[in-house]
């Protein structure tokens, strides 16, 4: 954990595990298939956000698919965190099941040089039980693994509507303070071995009265938007960091805000999309070189602006009662 945490116990770790989403936006900037999109390109901007980035950053969470050789560019002042998780979900079934990469075990992201486990899951607490049973005992497994192997495992979930609705919309937006908040409840119990919870923004900004990304819908008024940050962070018997979910770095900034504001005990980010997004339609269009130039200039300007968001965030150390440790 203090490998991937700064010395003051926050967690301000970059993350650049995408995967398919990479290459589709790669290939869309490029008016191209995105089977175009080879593998030696994805490591390519991979290593390029790795090498220029993590200097600002406590860690950088990797995918082993595309991410091992990117993995060796970091700074030596950046833990690193492996994704365990296949990419997507399956859609031949309905609750989107998740699935793990079939070449990788615990053991292998261990002897990979990780300093923790990472594993993403779609969910919510209003889906089918059966549904949510598979993915508990999915949770439980890794949790064990990790357990056996000594390593931290970082849960990160993020909700759905499981009739289809629009995730984006405005009825999904006023029953997502319920969906992370049960879902916080539910893996900060000891059976997974959660160590990190790693959890959306309870709130969606462009729906609180008065932000800056406000569309003029109301679901939720600022004052009703910072209770639902206490009431999540209050449930959460683990640390918790805060994921962009892909908004933009003023928006996940904001947000960040919101939570010091209602003065949640979270204990940092795991941010990917918010600092780097902007860069791939720079390297889809003009290459590599365009990108580092892009990176260390407005990329490390979106890193620093998060960084600052993030002080004064509760240590993860303290949110479980232990003391700092040199």
């Amino acid at each position: 954990m203090h490998a991937v945490s700064t010395k003051e116990g926050i967690i301000a770790a970059a993350a650049m595990d995408q995967r398919g989403s990479l290459q589709k936006a790669i290939a869309s900037a490029k008016g191209v298939d995105p089977k175009a999109i080879t593998p030696q390109m994805m490591s390519e901007f991979k290593t390029a956000v790795v090498k220029i980035l993590t200097p600002h950053a406590s860690a950088i969470l990797l995918d082993p698919e595309y991410g091992l050789d990117a993995a060796k560019a970091r700074a030596s002042n950046a833990g690193l965190l492996l994704a365990y998780e296949e990419s997507g979900y399956d859609n031949t079934k309905p609750g989107r099941l998740p699935d793990l990469l079939p070449h990788v075990s615990v053991k292998r992201i261990v002897d990979w040089g990780a300093n923790a486990v990472k594993i993403l899951i779609y969910y919510t607490p209003f889906d089918d039980a059966g549904v949510n049973d598979i993915k508990h005992a999915f949770v439980e497994r890794i949790g064990a693994e990790c357990e056996f192997h000594q390593i931290p495992f970082f849960l990160e979930f993020v909700g759905y509507d499981p009739k289809g609705g629009d995730e984006k919309g405005l009825e999904f937006a006023k029953s997502k303070p319920e969906v992370v908040t049960e879902s916080m409840k539910e893996f900060s119990k000891p059976e997974y071995h959660v160590d990190v919870l790693k959890v959306e923004i309870p709130i969606n900004l462009e729906y609180v009265e008065g932000s800056s990304v406000y569309k003029g819908q109301k679901a939720y008024s600022r004052a009703e938007a910072l209770d639902h940050f206490r009431k999540s962070a209050a449930v959460a018997g683990k640390p918790f960091i805060y994921l962009s979910a892909g908004v933009g770095n003023k928006q996940f900034v904001e947000s960040i805000n919101m939570a010091k504001e209602a003065g949640t005990d979270f204990s940092g980010v795991l941010c990917g999309r918010a600092t780097w997004k902007d860069g791939m339609p720079i390297y889809a269009t003009k290459g590599v070189k365009a990108l580092e130039e892009w990176l260390a200039t407005e990329g490390v300007k979106n890193i620093n602006a998060v960084n600052e968001a993030v002080k004064g965030a509760t240590p993860w150390y303290k949110k479980l009662g232990m003391a700092a440790q040199a």
